[in-house]
């Protein structure tokens, strides 16, 4: 078995726990508090009827993301390898254009406004740079990629995150790996693309509330804990400290 049909397997394995403890409320509120955050000042891509695929797109969040926080309608692509995520989506919104697909084999002729992949390319990390590739590639001539991954831009916090990997059975250390920041950005720049923004909202609102099905424990606290967290967190999110720190960057670029 190779490692997408492995990755495959160990999601379809998750799918319904991941989904399930991701519909929490302090989970939500903090997703609902970073994407406000991140798109606040992004009006350029308010423009209604863009088309928009999600490449491994899980139950579809990027499509709620972008709707809810530019308010705008949009044309929506998304798929995913998990048999079980897409019949997810579908159950959720059976007119949604939801399909199964290996993100590695994914081809067409289409070119879109935007891609949003979340989280996704440390799932397919030996495939990452074919990956970024490809959005290159779909993407029409001035086209926005939007990415969120969990990154890190220390040893320790390398460290240590292999070693949840290793020990936490809602991850494959045998298929999964983080990136190194600067890793990423030179993928990303050696495809074609331009920063126009990038942000790490990966500190302690991150840690305790983003990865519920991955770490309960850490899931301690109501909302007020998390506005208060992030309204501190925020405060670092474009300089060097929370980029040292961060165990997560949020990206958009531009398809020169």
């Amino acid at each position: 078995m190779n490692k997408i049909e492995k990755q495959k397997e160990h999601f379809n394995n998750i799918a319904q726990k991941y989904f399930k403890e991701r519909q929490s409320k302090t989970h939500l509120l903090i997703k609902k508090l970073m994407w406000q955050h991140f798109f606040k000042d992004k009006v350029y891509l308010k423009i209604d009827d863009q088309t928009v695929l999600e490449p491994m797109c899980g139950y579809c969040e990027g499509k709620k993301i972008i709707e809810d926080h530019l308010g705008i309608k949009i044309i929506y692509e998304g798929f995913d390898y998990s048999d079980i995520m897409v019949d997810l989506a579908k159950s959720n919104d059976p007119c949604l254009n939801v399909y199964k697909m290996d993100v590695t084999k994914f081809q067409t002729d289409k070119k879109y406004d935007i891609v949003i992949i979340i989280g996704g390319l440390h799932h397919v990390f030996k495939h990452s740079e074919q990956v970024v590739e490809m959005v290159g590639d779909v993407l029409k001539r001035s086209g926005y990629f939007i990415c969120l991954e969990p990154t890190h831009n220390n040893f320790l916090f390398k460290k240590i995150r292999e070693l949840i990997y290793k020990k936490n059975m809602l991850f494959d250390e045998n298929t999964e790996k983080a990136f190194e920041l600067k890793k990423l950005n030179t993928i990303f720049l050696s495809n074609n693309f331009e920063i126009i923004d990038q942000i790490y909202p990966g500190l302690s609102s991150y840690v305790l509330f983003y990865n519920p099905d991955a770490f309960p424990f850490l899931n301690f606290g109501g909302k007020f804990l998390v506005r208060i967290l992030f309204d501190l967190d925020k405060l670092f999110f474009n300089n060097f400290i929370e980029k040292f720190f961060s165990f997560a960057t949020l990206t958009i670029l531009k398809k020169k």
